[in-house]
């Protein structure tokens, strides 16, 4: 009897020690997941001023919402487990769109065992966008909102991965070029390493930005895709160029890519030819991940990061574009599990 009390009473103590440690070890991990909110907030009220609670909440997805979005769908958004994880992913959108276009990437990410941040890049997905969108320190901005973004992963992670959609993935290779430190993967979706010869061509002209902006006029940012702009400021794009020159003047000074990198590219990619992701992967020591999608397919470059679910909440309004227009309305990438299944095996060495 004296015995079974005396274990009785063990096993009692044992179990508020356990109890205990696990509502210690439960605030911590809360506490940790709400100071990378809280911080990821910070940026965007700085940026817009005011931000506010969101309507539609998902479990583990947070938005960071306001008034001066389009809608709830174009706020970013982080992705985060129970337990915060040790290894973070950075996805970054494009030119004129909005994270909207990354949450298919940034869901496999989170399954492959990932916190994910999914910033939105200053002038995009606001209702108004003009003053942004002719700003002549946007290129500037965008740099240092993604340096502020990976500061961030980098305070609470132990690996962290890097990579985007077209000018995000071409916003990633510079900041890794740039800085040399604080990243252990690339991953490039359309990457805009390159832009058609016709663009090129154009951004080498002088006084151009000065007639895009004349051009640009007060910048339409509603259009048939609730997610994106109907189209890209010609300012914005001579930035992204400015982008892409200074990661070619990176690679000729000897600077090379020293992390694994994945990158998915449509060969029928007209936008962004795939010449410039090729070019990334000659200065890349590896191992390197191409997923290149043949040109018999079509793919458009937008298409690539768009399975059928995301094609669905997409609700375009397709009676607003020429159908007879090229790549006018999205379409679902058909060999975008393919790409899945190699950008898990891509993340399952981190």
């Amino acid at each position: 009897m004296f015995r079974r009390a005396f274990v009785r009473k063990r096993l009692a103590t044992y179990n508020v020690v356990v109890a205990t440690t696990l509502m210690l070890f439960s605030s911590l991990c809360i506490a940790a997941s709400s100071q990378v909110l809280d911080e990821f907030s910070a940026m965007y009220k700085q940026e817009w001023g005011v931000t506010q609670p969101c309507k539609n909440t998902r479990l583990n997805r947070k938005s960071v919402c306001s008034a001066v979005l389009r809608s709830e769908g174009n706020a970013p958004f982080v992705l985060q487990h129970d337990t915060p994880s040790k290894k973070v992913a950075v996805l970054i959108h494009g030119l004129s769109d909005s994270p909207f276009f990354m949450r298919e990437i940034a869901n496999i990410l989170y399954d492959e065992g990932f916190d994910v941040l999914v910033p939105l890049l200053p002038g995009h997905g606001l209702r108004d966008a003009s003053d942004d969108m002719s700003d002549s320190d946007l290129a500037e901005r965008w740099q240092a909102h993604i340096d502020d973004v990976l500061n961030l992963a980098n305070s609470v992670a132990d690996t962290v991965i890097v990579g985007g959609f077209s000018t995000g993935g071409a916003l990633a290779v510079e900041h890794y070029l740039d800085t040399d430190t604080g990243v252990d993967g690339l991953m490039l979706f359309s990457g805009a390493l390159a832009l058609s010869e016709n663009a090129e061509s154009m951004s080498r002209i002088w006084g151009i930005k000065w007639v895009a902006k004349i051009i640009d006029g007060n910048y339409v940012t509603h259009g048939p895709n609730p997610y994106k702009y109907p189209h890209v400021a010609g300012f914005a794009g001579l930035e992204l160029m400015d982008i892409i020159n200074q990661v070619r003047d990176q690679f000729e000074q000897g600077k090379q890519i020293e992390v694994p990198l994945f990158a998915a590219h449509s060969q029928a990619d007209a936008t962004t030819p795939i010449h410039g992701v090729e070019s990334v992967m000659e200065n890349s020591k590896g191992p390197n991940t191409f997923f290149v999608i043949d040109k018999s397919y079509d793919l458009c470059h937008a298409d690539l990061v768009v399975n059928t679910p995301l094609l669905h909440q997409m609700k375009f309004n397709a009676n607003r574009v020429d159908e007879r227009e090229p790549c006018a309305i999205p379409k679902a990438n058909p060999l975008f599990d393919n790409m899945a299944m190699m950008l898990r095996v891509y993340a399952q060495q981190f």
